[in-house]
């Protein structure tokens, strides 16, 4: 059995009896200055170990190239109607979406971006062009009733229903449709003369003549044929103060379609009616009540260079591309997986500089004035990065930031908001580093053990230097 002698042989700390050390007021001094430090240095030791640090990485972005990337959109569009609003999609491998309308709505806004609730319907417009008479027949002339301001309010109080071709002369389509447009009218006429009958008024607006009418009604596209029933004021405030409600017809728009049209909206009316309620869903929809147009939902394009371009379009229709204005408040565009707030903390909590990318769009205006800048396309150029950020729990957030460069492009052709994607080749991987608790009890020990050492070599420096001072003043050598 060992003996206690023996162990206490291995003692690396042997102590001095306490009678023969000797206490000095000097010795106490760095004494007290030792402790306060070892307790500061102690104190940042274990603020460094509990605070957060992190690596950042620029690596390549190994997504496949098939992989797709969601963009969240919510744009206001104060004077481009619903009616004709399309949202495209193209890009370098082939993709050329047009009009998508799986994953987008629409609502129908004013000019202050209020809604009226309503979501506007996709499929209203065709997505072939419309029928046209094949053969011509001049002999009916000018059958329709040429209406103006004036004229059309007072049409309005006095026959239950009025059907209106809103049109343009150098429109091709318009050209299309006023010699079917004029036949069905005479046809109409005999059927349901005014004098004796009056159902029905068969009429047209030239848009280069009435242009103020026109836009009253939100007519963007020509021809645009709307049907007013009588009694059916729109009691609304602003804008559209006195506009009537009214549908639009889609259908095709030969003589005999017209004609089977037109005699469907009278044909169960009675002679002393004043309202007519029924509506042929399958080519009659009401119309805009609101000249802008909300855009919002989603899209899904892949991460090659593309365009996402919002625009006025139509198979059978044409646009006055001097009165066209693509002004528009962006609520929402970001790219990527949603990120809810406490994700955004902590991307923001590893990465202060992330975060501001994700959505810089967001709540900017790219207003012009129809008269000052006709024909202006808003081109909108966005350099998109992904970004990953792994924490602790090892829960991967995938972040997307953007930067964005405006510019204005005055052109001939149909004005349109365009956004110019460029996914860059690289990512940004942020990861966050957990420091051992070994590193932190190393470090306290060097601090203690340094800080002691020090202070021991200063006090015995101080103290032998305080009695050679003595013995000098004694007189003693040494």
């Amino acid at each position: 059995m060992v003996s206690t002698a023996k162990i206490k042989a291995i003692d690396f700390f042997r102590k001095t009896p306490r009678d023969l050390t000797e206490a000095s007021l000097s010795g106490a001094g760095i004494s007290i200055i030792a402790a306060v430090f070892i307790i500061f240095l102690f104190g940042m030791e274990l603020h460094s170990y509990l605070t957060i640090s992190t690596s950042t990485a620029i690596i390549i972005d190994k997504s496949n190239i098939e992989d797709s990337v969601r963009i969240d959109l919510n744009i206001s569009f104060p004077v481009l109607s619903c009616e004709f609003a399309s949202v495209d999609v193209s890009d370098v491998l082939g993709t050329n979406r047009l009009n998508v309308t799986k994953t987008i709505r629409k609502y129908s806004i004013n000019r202050d971006l209020k809604s009226n609730g309503f979501e506007f319907e996709f499929d209203i417009l065709p997505s072939h062009v419309l029928k046209h008479d094949e053969i011509v027949d001049e002999t009916y002339g000018e059958g329709s009733i040429t209406l103006n301001s004036h004229s059309f309010n007072k049409l309005l109080h006095e026959h239950p229903v009025v059907a209106v071709n809103f049109f343009a002369p150098w429109c091709h389509w318009s050209r299309l449709l006023k010699p079917a447009w004029d036949k069905a009218a005479k046809v109409m006429r005999q059927r349901y003369n005014p004098e004796h009958d009056g159902r029905i008024i068969v009429g047209s607006i030239d848009c280069t003549q009435e242009p103020d009418l026109c836009q009253k009604h939100h007519i963007q596209g020509y021809p645009s044929i709307r049907i007013f029933r009588k009694g059916s004021d729109f009691g609304a405030v602003g804008d559209n103060l006195g506009m009537k409600v009214h549908e639009s017809y889609y259908g095709d728009r030969d003589t005999d379609s017209l004609v089977m049209k037109l005699d469907s909206l009278v044909s169960s009316i009675g002679l002393d009616s004043v309202t007519h309620d029924f509506i042929d869903y399958a080519t009659v929809r009401t119309a805009p009540h609101q000249e802008g147009c909300r855009i919002e939902g989603f899209l899904w394009v892949k991460k090659v260079p593309g365009n996402l371009v919002i625009t006025a379009s139509s198979k059978s229709h044409s646009f006055d591309a001097s009165r066209m204005n693509m002004s528009h408040v962006i609520s929402t565009l970001s790219f990527g997986p949603s990120i809810t707030p406490t994700m955004m903390s902590d991307i923001k909590r590893l990465g202060p500089y992330l975060g501001v990318g994700h959505n810089r769009l967001n709540g900017q205006a790219y207003i012009t004035k129809r008269e000052d800048r006709a024909n202006v396309t808003i081109e909108h150029y966005l350099q998109v990065v992904k970004t990953e950020v792994l924490g602790l729990s090892h829960k991967l957030i995938e972040n997307y930031e953007y930067t964005a460069h405006t510019s204005l492009i005055h052109a001939n052709t149909i004005p349109a908001a365009k956004f110019h994607l460029e996914f860059s080749p690289m990512q940004v991987l942020i990861t966050e580093n957990l420091k051992p608790f070994s590193h932190f009890i190393t470090n306290l020990c060097a601090i203690i053990g340094g800080v002691f050492t020090v202070a021991g070599i200063l006090d015995s420096i101080l103290y032998n230097t305080c009695k050679l001072a003595k013995k000098i003043e004694l007189g003693k050598n040494f």
